[in-house]
């Protein structure tokens, strides 16, 4: 289970951290949830995640950051698997989704945080645009 540890997710910009906080605890929600749930918190993950993107999308034109395209592509990506994946869900194929929320989201939010939000987090406070 990933838990929220600032040591270690924090990028010292409060709104991109609070928004990785909450998408952390949906994690965590949905990966210890009952089958007759997971469908409905699988669907509220996608809505987070459109969210959290849009927000992050806002924040990279604020700062004029250098490679939009390449972390933009990155959400649609994500958000295509989650679309892909929510069709099973949607089918009672909950197999794939679970090892989804629990290994793919979890290694993939590492390294996007470690690389594309660490670099956009650097580029809004070298603009002192949040802090």
């Amino acid at each position: 289970m990933l838990t929220w540890e600032p040591a270690i997710h924090a990028l010292g910009v409060a709104e991109m951290d609070g928004t990785h906080e909450e998408f952390i605890r949906e994690l965590d929600h949905i990966q210890r949830a009952a089958d007759a749930d997971f469908p409905r918190l699988f669907e509220a993950l996608g809505v987070h995640l459109q969210e959290h993107f849009d927000n992050e999308s806002r924040l990279m034109r604020a700062c004029g950051f250098g490679p939009i395209a390449i972390h933009e592509a990155e959400h649609r990506r994500v958000l295509g698997e989650v679309a892909l994946i929510g069709r099973g869900v949607a089918r009672g194929q909950l197999g794939l989704a679970r090892a989804y929320v629990a290994v793919g989201v979890v290694d993939w939010f590492h390294n996007h945080l470690a690389t594309m939000d660490g670099a956009l987090a650097a580029c809004l406070k070298a603009r002192k645009i949040a802090a």
